[in-house]
């Protein structure tokens, strides 16, 4: 073996980046040999290599940057410690420990609807998902079957382990139960994924003069009653804390952290940083390398972290050393959202017909999200990870609104058919330039836009994640796919052949009448108007639309533009 092939940061990386999940083995250590000696001489195998020899790389640039700059002629590091305590003197005052959040997580969905689905499931180690596992039951997750992992390795550590392919329908119908149950004691909760959220039950427990763990109880046992889902949930001050807290006494059960700052600060010490949300294992292993492990030490090496500013990002690691984050708890705003997706992993392929025939599934479920949701939009993004886990991205943006299935396996066949021949796992599509289909009608024509003039107000300001959305199509990763945004990030060395220009099948048409220039549109008429009427027309009806006297003559106005307009786009 390969010195590099001995690292521990190897094995580590290739154990997943599910190794933090409730219910796994205490010692994961063995676990984690089995992992990579069953994966060695794999192409997974080699390109978790490639990634880490990538990242020592990279934390060899960062330990000589911090040496260079703790090193540095004239620094003072006992002076950069003083300035940094001031700005955590500063955080700590602004502390908020008035809102008592919950974070709410259903144990082992999938896994759960399943039993309720086959009970002859109960107490037996399966896991959900096909090629790569959705999620594993508590008693598979003894033998080390976490999400994420490959089947073949799972099957390595547990040979009796079932597998049981998804049923989509019926955790969408059981996750919107567990949220409409939650929303009875915060109307305004926010979800965040199908299987989780958050509440402020902060005004529940005042007007029904209840205690903070009696609700939460009433909320699980509730959820247990009418669904024969158990929950565990966290509570805390804020979102981070509840999210932590939430994992303390699972499955099926509650924790509640003190709301005093001492007893915070203290609960975070000794938190391992992997721990907190949104630290996955390429940033945690960056943190390792300057001595960071848990948050505790965030303070002992506060003073390295102010002159790496950039490459670390001080102030948030300050807030997550006091354990200080936001407590503001909103239902996802629609105008926030900024695209929708779907994709499906195979077993590697690379017959053309199985991947077209593929991309069409894709189509289908995006389609009927779309038009679910009520979005449609304008950029389309192929993603396709090979067989040696290699992700790649292919994107191109339309002069009209996309929705409909026939459209988008035209543009994502496009996309696709200069790469081939490939042999490939995973297949998806996304789409973005979003266009809210929920909002003004239509078909009142132009009217809409002195509507929306009449009718906008500034949009509150949301500090929770816009990635918090409701959904049951969360993607599944593959092995060795980090959850920080750098590593997730798909890049590609592949020269990129000339894209060709697939033909489109025929689609039928609803038929509009144009309201500018009264012409029968076969095509979609939001796209015909925005070539039908100037961009600094619509503006100017929006901002002088609240003015009645106004509207005639901008009505006289948009008449005498149209006609140059359609000579100018052909119409």
């Amino acid at each position: 073996m390969q010195p590099s092939q001995q690292t521990a940061s190897l094995v580590k990386r290739l154990a997943g980046p599910s190794t933090g999940k409730a219910g796994l083995a205490q010692d994961q250590a063995e676990i984690n040999r089995i992992i990579a000696d069953v994966s060695k001489g794999s192409k997974f195998y080699e390109n978790e290599k490639k990634k880490d020899k990538e990242l020592t790389k990279k934390i060899e640039q960062i330990l000589h940057l911090r040496d260079e700059l703790t090193m540095k002629s004239g620094v003072d590091m006992h002076k950069v410690e003083a300035t940094v305590d001031q700005l955590l003197q500063k955080l700590e005052s602004a502390r908020d420990l008035t809102q008592t959040i919950v974070h709410f997580d259903l144990d082992s969905f999938f896994a759960s609807v399943e039993v309720l689905n086959n009970p002859a499931l109960a107490d037996k180690p399966f896991a959900v998902g096909h090629s790569v596992i959705s999620t594993a039951s508590y008693a598979a997750r003894k033998y080390g079957v976490r999400s994420g992992m490959a089947t073949f390795i799972a099957k390595k550590l547990c040979p009796e382990l079932i597998m049981v392919d998804h049923g989509f329908s019926n955790y969408s119908e059981m996750s919107r139960k567990v949220m409409a149950i939650c929303k009875r004691y915060d109307p305004q909760m926010c979800p965040a994924g199908c299987d989780e959220g958050y509440l402020n039950i902060t005004a529940y427990c005042v007007e029904n003069n209840i205690g903070v763990d009696d609700c939460v109880e009433h909320l699980r046992s509730a959820v247990f009653s009418e669904t024969k889902l158990t929950v565990s949930a966290g509570i805390a001050p804020n979102l981070m804390l509840a999210k932590i807290c939430s994992d303390k006494n699972k499955p099926n059960g509650q924790f509640h952290l003190p709301f005093e700052s001492e007893a915070i600060i203290a609960f975070m010490r000794e938190l391992p940083i992997r721990r907190v949300p949104g630290i996955g294992r390429v940033s945690e292993r960056l943190l390792e390398s300057i001595g960071i492990k848990t948050c505790g030490d965030i303070f002992t090496y506060r003073a390295t972290l102010s002159l790496m500013d950039k490459q670390f990002g001080l102030m948030h690691l300050l807030r997550t050393h006091l354990g200080i984050a936001d407590n503001s708890v909103e239902p996802p705003q629609r105008e926030e959202r900024k695209s929708i997706g779907a994709e499906r992993t195979f077993a590697p392929m690379g017959d053309k017909q199985k991947i077209l025939d593929k991309l069409e599934e894709v189509c289908a479920e995006l389609e009927s999200d779309m038009e679910e949701t009520q979005w449609t939009g304008r950029t389309i993004t192929l993603k396709y990870k090979l067989d040696t886990f290699e992700v790649f991205t292919r994107a191109k943006s339309s002069n009209r609104w996309i929705s409909k299935k026939e459209d988008l396996f035209a543009a994502g066949q496009e996309l696709l058919l200069p790469e081939l021949p490939l042999t490939i796992r995973l297949i998806g599509l996304r789409v973005t330039k979003l266009k809210d289909l929920r909002g003004p009608d239509p078909s009142t024509g132009i009217k809409r836009f002195f509507d929306a003039a009449n009718s906008s107000s500034p949009n509150k300001k949301r500090r929770l994640s816009t990635s918090h959305q409701a959904t049951c199509s969360d993607t599944v990763s593959d092995p060795g796919e980090s959850s920080d945004a750098e590593t997730a990030k798909p890049t590609s060395s592949r020269t990129r052949k000339p894209e060709s220009k697939a033909r489109q099948p025929s689609v039928e048409r609803e038929v509009h009448t144009c309201p500018v220039c009264e012409k029968t549109v076969t095509t979609d008429i939001n796209a015909h108007l925005d070539s039908c009427l100037s961009r600094e027309a619509i503006r100017e009806a929006q901002a002088e639309g609240s003015n009645p006297t106004k509207q005639g003559n901008l009505w006289e106005r948009w008449a005498k533009q149209a006609p140059s307009s359609r000579k100018k786009t052909g119409q």
